[in-house]
């Protein structure tokens, strides 16, 4: 019969990195390991260009998304609808830092099921950005 050895605990982090330029690329880096260098290392390898868009008339820079999007991620859904200029971010604290990432000025979003899994609304913020 075999005998059970190193039976004690191994400490390991599950890592969430958002990196963002603040113009118009963002990137999510998702890592559980016993480091959390490599989640900084593969949230730079996952950024994406996120396209910006008006509402009313194009005066200066775009300040909003494109059009409604929409992002899932297992058990959360995430809508991102463009909002007029001078809204800001209407948001909670930690859906609000990926759209500032991409310089997104104005947005409203609205988040269905259970927003309680802070890695399942971060991905799911991040597909609807992507």
């Amino acid at each position: 019969m075999p005998v059970q050895k190193q039976a004690d605990q191994w400490t390991r982090f599950k890592a969430f990195v958002a990196t963002g330029e603040y113009n118009g690329r963002v990137g999510l880096g998702i890592k559980c390991s016993k480091e959390v260098a490599t989640a900084m290392i593969l949230a730079n390898y996952s950024i994406v260009p996120v396209q910006r868009g008006y509402t009313g008339n194009k005066t200066s820079i775009p300040h909003t998304i494109m059009c409604k999007e929409t992002g899932l991620c297992d058990s959360v859904s995430m809508l991102l609808n463009p909002g007029p200029r001078g809204t800001g971010i209407v948001s909670n604290p930690m859906t609000k830092k990926l759209p500032m990432m991409t310089s997104t000025d104005d947005c409203y979003t609205s988040v269905r099921d259970c927003t309680a899994t802070l890695g399942n609304l971060a991905k799911a913020t991040f597909d609807a950005i992507s």
